[in-house]
């Protein structure tokens, strides 16, 4: 029995109308090889005529009032609870992602767009005590929150349904138009969601999805004046390359992370290691917050290193549709290779690999890497891969150094039973976010998110999402 039962042919969504592209192109599922569906692929005119949509529509969303715009939200939650099983299994196909983390994501999702849903309804401005100052006598002032316009939204594979949810639905909530161009490998989940969207009322051009190359598409978003924000998840080096394209536009970037916990001497090993095993290996290690290093005091390294591995073993590969399966095949087989040089690069330099290294196909084992040296790739850089380092450390006071020493700070995790180690870890991990007693790969969908340095600048989560989103308006009223 083949793996794709059926393939499909998708459009673009332009103005609220399905339009056949000049050229298609098929997507390859990532497990088996076969062909999934046939996709568009955008040219830099339709691409325009997507923006030009989004750019029309602006006064429509900009006026359409809070409740109208939460009861769109709200229209779509239901629509994808109704369908939630035939979304998730959109997100096995063209991602690999194994079925149960895939209903994991879309249960996040229906979560995402009731935050906007409830966002929509709380944006507000402040009143300010002008005669604060000696020439503010007699005056009223206040501050309202406007639409910034079109924002032009680029998404990965990696949570194709959930991290759009996190760019559309903050836009609608806030009142924008959407330009989203959704990643060349997982676009069906983007154009499952614009399809509910219509059907929950959206107005036509308020949502305009144009999939395809990044260099015809992505360009034309981040460059075209009429675009008013770009909102970004991806890798460090694109990203850089959107801020240098995207002038005085506002862009929020979520980029690399090469994420950490530290363990302290005085935790019980037995109460994490699952905790641990799940966050270097869901979906692959293909998260931005995937648990990549862990650095553990010298006095329970074996005790850890012994039961982490147990339990790593235990994970069962295969096919992303059967629900027993917990690690299925990387986006692409580049990845595979590229993993696997990386392993090979640090073993050669004298790391010992404690369980995996070698590749099933497109599969490649969930590996646990003991020993490399901080230079390598595997440690320096992102490896978006199931593999995972455990260093021995002689205090928490090294670990965080060594955590500090990245080119990336997105999230950092520390166990301790130490109230004061907590403390200072938190005053000294150079991160966006400092998970206690948890690994760094937690995230919920209404906290901020975000990070420092090459991890990206702004912050997502719905409230967050909405300030990035609405332009500050004063407005004051001499009374004298």
């Amino acid at each position: 029995m083949p793996y794709v039962e059926k393939t499909t042919k998708k459009d673009l969504l332009i103005n609220g109308v399905w339009v056949e592209a000049k050229e298609y192109k098929p997507l390859f599922s990532p497990y088996s090889g076969e062909i999934i569906a046939e996709i568009p692929y955008a040219t830099e005119q339709e691409t325009d005529l997507a923006i030009q949509a989004a750019y029309n529509a602006k006064k429509v969303m900009s006026k359409l009032p809070a409740f109208k715009r939460a009861e769109i939200l709200e229209n779509l939650v239901q629509l994808l609870k109704d369908r939630a099983d035939e979304a998730a299994e959109i997100i096995a196909l063209e991602a690999s992602k194994p079925i149960t983390t895939a209903k994991g994501e879309v249960s996040r999702t229906i979560e995402t767009y009731k935050f906007a849903a409830e966002e929509a309804k709380r944006i507000h401005g402040e009143t300010l005590s002008l005669d604060a100052a000696s020439g503010g006598v007699n005056r009223l002032a206040y501050t309202v929150k406007e639409p910034l316009g079109v924002i032009g939204a680029i998404t990965p594979f990696n949570f194709p349904m959930n991290l759009v949810a996190h760019k559309v639905g903050p836009a609608i909530a806030s009142g924008n138009t959407i330009v989203l161009k959704p990643a060349s490998q997982t676009p069906l989940s983007a154009f499952f969601i614009a399809e509910l969207l219509q059907e929950a009322g959206l107005p036509a051009g308020a949502l305009n999805v144009v999939s395809g190359s990044g260099s015809i598409v992505g360009d034309k978003i981040v460059k075209d004046d009429r675009i008013n924000m770009i909102t970004f998840t991806g890798s460090p080096s694109v990203g850089i390359a959107i801020r240098n394209k995207a002038g005085l536009k506002r862009a929020t970037l979520e980029l690399g992370s090469n994420a950490a916990v530290i363990i302290d001497k005085d935790v019980n090993v037995d109460k994490i290691i699952s905790r641990c095993v799940e966050g270097s290996f869901s979906f692959q290690g293909q998260v931005c917050i995937s648990l990549q290093r862990i650095y553990i005091q010298e006095e329970l390294y074996d005790e850890f290193t012994e039961k982490f591995v147990k339990e790593a073993k235990k994970l069962k590969i295969g096919n992303p549709l059967d629900p027993e399966t917990n690690i299925s095949a990387l986006i692409t087989p580049k990845d595979v290779e590229r993993s696997l040089n990386w392993i090979h690069e640090a073993v050669s330099t004298g790391a010992k690999i404690a369980t995996g290294g070698t590749a099933e196909g497109n599969i490649l084992l969930p590996t646990v890497i003991l020993d490399a040296d901080e230079n390598m790739k595997v440690s320096c850089q992102e490896v978006f891969a199931p593999i995972v380092l455990i260093n021995k450390v002689k205090s928490v006071e090294e670990a965080i150094q060594r955590v500090n020493d990245s080119r990336y700070g997105l999230q950092a995790g520390i166990y301790t039973n130490n109230v004061q180690t907590a403390l200072d870890a938190i005053d000294e991990l150079y991160v966006g976010g400092v998970m206690i007693n948890d690994i760094p790969t937690f995230r919920v969908d209404n906290m901020p998110y975000g990070g420092v340095k090459e991890s990206g600048n702004g912050r997502e989560g719905l409230k967050y999402a909405v300030e990035e989103m609405t332009e500050l308006k004063l407005v004051v009223w001499n009374r004298n």
